[in-house]
């Protein structure tokens, strides 16, 4: 069983909800987002997001934007990232999924990457600037192969988006919880509660809620309705608010079990 899929009962059993956690890949460096994904495994995380950077990130705001930048200009890339995965699977099978867009992808080759994403180690793919009617062949390709392929619904989502998505994404459908791009929020939109409801009562996947998501009263009333919340602008503010202090990851880790609500 995939291990997204074997959190997910597991967590249901408990009756409990996903904490997931974005992590620019590479920010400020490789072994630091090592280091980060083993601590916040330790602070409750049970699912981890690897952003790939990339030069024109369409959906995140300028806190991921600036991360993403930063460690392009370390010369972070696929290869280096499967790399960095590889290593992370002798030490923790916590679910690892690759948040990044698809020009990345295209480049390295759609059979290629699958190939690689699952010989490293990786649970799942989220990929925003690709919709699941633009490459039929990464998409059955993941599946025929076992790799889950998460994609977004909005606010903006038609009831017939919502079910078709419903159908194709696996392993979580990621619900964004507000019009525009990341970044920390003062409150979760209005509409949230009705809209997962309603993606609700098209599938038994589990739906889980990014964007804005950054203080425990957001992960508590994410957590009343969905089955999971995705926290990533604030953890990466962390990041930079602490770049060059040796209790980084220590830092990052406090920050996620502050927030954390079960």
């Amino acid at each position: 069983m995939n291990r997204i899929d074997q959190k997910f009962k597991e967590l249901k059993a408990k009756n409990k909800k996903a904490l997931i956690i974005y992590l620019t890949c590479g920010y400020p460096d490789l072994k630091t987002t090592e280091e980060l994904v083993l601590e916040l495994e330790t602070r409750s995380a049970d699912i981890i997001e690897l952003g790939v950077p990339f030069s024109d990130p369409l959906a995140d705001g300028p806190v991921i934007q600036e991360s993403s930048s930063y460690a392009l200009k370390k010369g972070i890339n696929l290869k280096r990232i499967f790399s960095l995965v590889r290593s992370l699977r002798k030490n923790t099978q916590i679910p690892i999924c690759l948040m990044g867009y698809y020009n990345p992808v295209l480049s390295f080759g759609p059979v290629e990457f699958v190939d690689e994403a699952l010989k490293s180690g990786v649970d799942g793919i989220i990929i925003p600037d690709l919709p699941p009617e633009e490459d039929r062949e990464l998409v059955s390709l993941s599946k025929e192969r076992g790799l889950k392929t998460i994609f977004f619904l909005s606010p903006t989502s038609s009831k017939e988006r919502m079910r078709y998505i419903a159908q194709v994404s696996s392993g979580f459908i990621y619900y964004v919880s507000l019009t525009g791009v990341t970044g920390a929020r003062q409150n979760l939109s209005l509409d949230l509660k009705e809209n997962i409801r309603i993606i609700k009562s098209y599938t038994e996947k589990p739906v889980c809620v990014g964007f804005g998501i950054s203080r425990p009263e957001h992960i508590a009333e994410v957590f009343k309705i969905a089955d999971g919340a995705i926290v990533g602008s604030a953890v990466i503010k962390v990041i930079k608010n602490s770049i060059g202090k040796r209790d980084l990851a220590e830092r990052v880790g406090r920050f996620v079990r502050e927030i954390y609500v079960r």
